[in-house]
């Protein structure tokens, strides 16, 4: 909004007949933002089908080149800033990974949500195998004359008493 100057007269007064009170002008109210934290990784919205994240490309300066290529055979893709016209954020201006949004020795990666559900659904097998090969390993040195109890996964929270009586 340009600024508007008190209107003078040629000797430098101010000319008193041209002032109208504040109530008289009206001012356009501007939309003002809400502020918050900055955040350094932020990323644009993927697009329907898609989910993104953040995956290491170095550390300390050193390139992880085997991070980044385990994640593409694992079916995660680059992000190109021409992809996001709009998106106004850090992007790897130099090195093989230049135009690739990224900050900090982090690039951002894009997979299909069917993918990642199917890579979940991997990775959850995995952690259930383990845990059942830390349960036979435990119940396998169980004597009759000192039992072992067979591990418990649940856990629970209370205060107080739950007898109302009590008190």
């Amino acid at each position: 909004m340009p600024l508007k100057l008190p209107n003078l007269k040629k000797n430098g007064e101010l000319n008193m007949a041209d002032r109208s009170s504040r109530e008289t002008t009206t001012r356009e109210r501007e939309e003002r933002k809400v502020w918050r934290p900055g955040s350094a990784l932020e990323a644009p919205e993927a697009p329907l089908g898609y989910s993104h994240r953040w995956i290491r490309e170095s550390v300390m300066e050193f390139d992880d080149k085997t991070n980044v290529h385990k994640r593409r055979q694992e079916g995660y893709e680059l992000v190109r800033s021409e992809d996001f016209p709009d998106y106004i954020g850090p992007v790897v201006d130099e090195g093989r990974n230049a135009g690739i949004i990224g900050v900090g020795g982090l690039v951002l990666a894009r997979i299909p949500n069917e993918v990642k559900d199917q890579r979940q659904q991997h990775y959850q097998g995995v952690t259930t195998n383990q845990m059942e090969a830390v349960d036979r390993d435990w119940m396998r040195e169980n004597n009759p004359a000192m039992p072992k109890s067979a591990p418990q996964r649940k856990s629970s929270v209370s205060f107080g008493s739950r007898n109302k009586s009590e008190g």
